[in-house]
């Protein structure tokens, strides 16, 4: 039986960012980021469709512009950094589809996994000016974050939901190929 030789691609963090977006009061959109995450992918062909792809990021780096939200996010009503401190992904499959991909795999928040479907545009891959290949991709998706324990909710005395349950996923990541 032969053996396929697997590439490894690490994420680079300089040229890559996590955006995550919320209705607040039904009426606005919060955007935030995490500023601290890595990632991998291990591949055996030149167009990823098997790719193996683990992610990671750092709770404690969630930034909305808004030093008290944050440290609210941060809490036990929200993500519980100190206790949960990282978020986790991991693949399950990743399959062309016309132009782009469908990711599937495991998002596991606050120790809760649940299986997740994410749109993956590929943005093309180029050799930087050191002669590194790099590969950037586009990953979008939606997540309900009572689904995984985030169930702290707010009312107004109008009676106005504070946090909306749907989170929108915006996830721009370029990979640097490993040799």
């Amino acid at each position: 039986m032969e053996t396929l030789t697997q590439t490894k691609w690490i994420v680079d963090p300089t040229h890559s960012e996590v955006h995550f977006k919320v209705k607040h009061l039904v009426i606005s959109t919060v955007t935030g980021t995490f500023k601290v995450f890595s990632g991998e992918m291990s591949t055996g062909n030149d167009n990823f469709t098997d790719a193996d792809i683990r992610f990671s990021l750092d709770v404690s780096s969630i930034s909305t512009n808004q030093e008290q939200r944050d440290e609210h996010l941060k809490s036990a009503e929200f993500f519980d950094a100190a206790q949960y401190p990282k978020i986790t992904f991991q693949s399950a499959s990743f399959i062309k589809s016309g132009d782009d991909y469908e990711l599937t795999g495991n998002l596991t928040i606050k120790e809760v996994s649940r299986p997740v479907k994410l749109h993956v545009e590929f943005g093309g891959s180029a050799t930087d000016f050191y002669g590194n290949e790099k590969a950037g991709f586009e990953i979008s998706g939606k997540i309900n974050r009572k689904d995984y324990g985030l169930t702290w909710n707010g009312i107004t005395e109008a009676g106005a939901i504070v946090v909306a349950e749907d989170i929108k996923l915006s996830i721009n990541l370029q990979f640097a190929k490993q040799v």
